[in-house]
């Protein structure tokens, strides 16, 4: 199986939460599209320090983790975060690797989406169909 990226949209969660008071408006949700890296041998989703400042999020913590060339430390975990994939939804937490290149949507992530990679699509597709699993505004 090739590489498979796929699009997705993060959204500074706390952000979500002073717009549903109605502290907020829509507009002031700090957030962006990004084109991210499926790897299902990641457990959480990645992310650089660049885009934690840009989401606004605040470190809630440290937990270990593995790179792929098998160097392993402590990383920081950012969040909460709202990962959106079309019409799907999950509020999680991300590491944070200080220099990432890319955004990795790792295992957890992909679950609580409901999604799965096709490997002869090389795509990421809805793990029992592509019917709407919440509603967004």
């Amino acid at each position: 199986m090739s590489i498979v990226h796929t699009e997705i949209t993060l959204k500074n969660a706390g952000d979500e939460a002073i717009v549903s008071a109605g502290i907020a408006e829509e507009y002031e949700v700090r957030q962006t599209t990004v084109q991210a890296l499926v790897d299902t041998g990641a457990w959480t989703l990645v992310i650089n320090e660049d885009l934690r400042k840009k989401l606004g999020l605040r470190i809630t913590g440290t937990d270990p983790g593995t790179l792929a060339d098998g160097t392993g430390n402590s990383y920081p975990v950012a969040g909460p975060l709202e990962v959106v994939w079309k019409d799907r939804r999950t509020i999680c937490e991300a590491l944070v690797l200080p220099h990432a290149e890319e955004v990795l949507l790792g295992a957890i992530p992909l679950e609580a989406l409901d999604l799965t990679v096709n490997p002869r699509k090389e795509e990421v597709v809805g793990a029992h169909g592509d019917q709407p699993l919440h509603s967004i505004k």
